[in-house]
């Protein structure tokens, strides 16, 4: 047989405390020390185990700052003259036509910088030289080659790819 028993709640209705006591003992998250993982900061040493896994609970995250630029890797000329053996051997450099042929983004740099003195010709292409490195290499019979580098868009440019019809009908 089916027994209908009614709930708790609903049998202490009217009672303002529901059997807990003073109104103020469980009045809100206090009670129970915040909401969610409240006081689990840095000296919260009951609940770190639990947030161990998470890695990015410390610390900042999510934004970058405006007009900070990567950073510059850089490598002297003379690094080329010391480890060119090396480099043929492991295929990162190529000898075409008398030049050594060097792309700089394979070796994990970015930018050349001129201490040193070349005996060889080079052909190296980077996003960018520093002036005595270019010189350097063009007085030593190389070539040095600049990629382009990403510029970001202007607002200028923005402004003009996105007119509506009646703004340039008001411009005529």
């Amino acid at each position: 047989m089916v027994v209908n028993k009614r709930k708790r709640k609903s049998r202490r209705r009217g009672s303002t405390t529901h059997g807990c006591g003073s109104m103020k003992k469980r009045r809100g998250a206090g009670n129970r020390g915040g909401r969610g993982m409240a006081g689990t900061g840095k000296k919260g040493d009951a609940k770190k185990p639990s947030i161990w896994k998470n890695q990015k609970y410390f610390g900042k995250h999510g934004f970058k700052k405006k007009g900070v630029s990567k950073p510059t890797k850089a490598v002297n000329l003379n690094y080329f003259e010391e480890k060119l053996e090396k480099l043929l051997a492991k295929k990162l450099i190529k000898k075409e036509d008398g030049f050594y042929v060097i792309d700089i983004k394979d070796l994990g740099f970015n930018k050349v910088l001129g201490s040193g003195r070349l005996t060889k010709k080079y052909r190296i292409t980077s996003p960018s030289f520093s002036k005595k490195a270019a010189e350097k290499i063009k007085a030593a019979g190389g070539e040095a080659i600049e990629t382009e580098k990403s510029e970001p868009k202007k607002k200028e440019e923005k402004q003009t790819a996105e007119k509506t019809p009646q703004e340039e009908e008001n411009e005529k």
